[in-house]
């Protein structure tokens, strides 16, 4: 079975042969064309070669075009910082939002000429024409409230929507705006599915009521515009006690990408039997605890979640966030190993 079949009835919720299997082997790819960081995220050619030998030599499932968060900021004019071995970043000691006046400064870029837009545009098209037969193309978008706070820096971001939260609406909807744009590109080159990066809609940042006035709604109109296209929406978000219910409500995801237990679940096992119905759950290995980790500790816990999460279809077993971009493929391997021991239907 070809992993494009595996995943299109794991996401209607019937079984494939086995469970899907995607460790988010992002940056890490690099290794694999000799490239540094900046050639890596700046190459369309160089990314998709990495993205290409990484998904044929691992046997992944799905190709999720993640470079870093820095993408669509670096483009509306945030200088950013790219350091030999680390995803880019902003460059925190010249943010491009000074004040609170700076935000109604904030305006729309063509993502069909812009350097990083464009790349990205340039690196789906690549993906889809290359392997878009046999497997997913994910292409990752940053959300319109996280690209506003790489403008600006999140501390200040945060008392901002306390001392004059028109302001941070204003540039947010400018952002949003921008975005459909930009995933109209996306969706031409073919993408199977555009994945929303949502990170602000969790208890690690701010409450259910602050992320629908400030992001919530917004989403939910670009989610539309999407889909309103025929591409599946997917939702990325790593942060603490993510909010599944306002999310599905609001977005209608195919898949939801996760790392920790949602704020309205107990376990895992809750989450399945809750969400399970409604979306792909996507996860949940961490990443932070796989440098310490034996590969026969991420087999056990792989086929933990398998356990918890697989009956029925509607998982895909990935890690909750990008796999770290410096260590060995072992435990990669081990969490491709496991799906194929584990999580036979």
């Amino acid at each position: 079975m070809k992993p494009i079949e595996r995943v299109a009835l794991t996401l209607q919720h019937k079984t494939p042969d086995r469970v899907p299997v995607y460790p988010l082997l992002n940056g890490v790819s690099r290794h694999l064309v000799g490239a540094n960081y900046y050639k890596w995220a700046t190459d369309a050619d160089v990314c998709a070669e990495a993205y290409m030998k990484i998904t044929e030599q691992e046997g992944l499932d799905v190709i999720v075009t993640l470079t870093d968060l820095s993408v669509e900021a670096g483009d509306l004019g945030q200088e950013l910082v790219f350091p030999e071995n680390e995803a880019a970043h902003p460059n925190h000691l010249n943010q491009m939002i000074k004040s609170i006046e700076d935000y109604r400064k904030v305006q729309p870029v063509n993502p069909r000429t812009a350097p990083r837009m464009s790349t990205h545009i340039r690196l789906c098209d690549k993906l889809v024409k290359a392997k878009g037969n046999d497997v997913p193309i994910v292409a990752f978008v940053f959300g319109p409230l996280g690209i506003t706070s790489m403008l600006r820096g999140q501390a200040d971001l945060y008392m901002d929507l306390i001392d004059d939260p028109d302001a941070v609406k204003g540039a947010v909807q400018v952002v949003t705006e921008m975005l459909k744009e930009y995933c109209d590109a996306l969706i031409e080159t073919g993408v199977h599915a555009i994945m929303l990066d949502t990170l602000f809609a969790s208890q690690s940042i701010m409450s259910k009521q602050m992320w629908m006035e400030f992001e919530g709604y917004l989403v939910k109109d670009l989610a539309a515009h999407i889909h309103k296209q025929g591409c599946m929406v997917m939702i990325h978000n790593c942060g603490t006690g993510i909010y599944f219910d306002v999310q599905i409500e609001t977005m209608q995801p195919e898949a939801i990408s996760f790392l920790h237990v949602p704020d309205d679940c107990a376990s895992l096992a809750d989450a399945k039997a809750k969400y399970g119905d409604m979306t792909t759950l996507i996860g949940c290995i961490p990443p932070t605890w796989l440098p310490t980790a034996t590969p026969e500790e991420v087999e056990e816990e792989c086929r933990k979640h398998i356990e918890m999460m697989g009956a029925g279809g509607g998982y895909i077993l990935a890690t909750g966030c990008e796999y770290p971009a410096n260590l060995s493929l072992d435990n990669a391997r081990a969490m491709v190993r496991a799906a194929h021991k584990y999580g036979k239907y």
